[in-house]
């Protein structure tokens, strides 16, 4: 595996090993991170209402669509 190297105050770096476990490296650290925040980013816009509209106007575009 390629390895880099970041530059980081140590203020942030504090911030960082704060989430971690005992033991655990800043890379399983910064991994985990990334794993909730691309969650927290799929929950935001599946939830978004950006585009939403109420049941009852989608029923009656439905209807529209599909008559009975």
């Amino acid at each position: 595996m390629e390895t880099t190297t970041i530059q980081l105050s140590k203020k942030t770096k504090d911030k960082i090993s704060s989430f971690g476990i005992k033991g655990e490296s800043y890379e399983d650290i910064l991994k985990r991170i990334y794993s909730l925040a691309v969650k927290e980013q799929l929950k935001e816009f599946l939830m978004s209402d950006e585009r939403f509209i109420p049941i009852e106007e989608a029923i009656k575009e439905a209807d529209k669509k599909w008559p009975k």
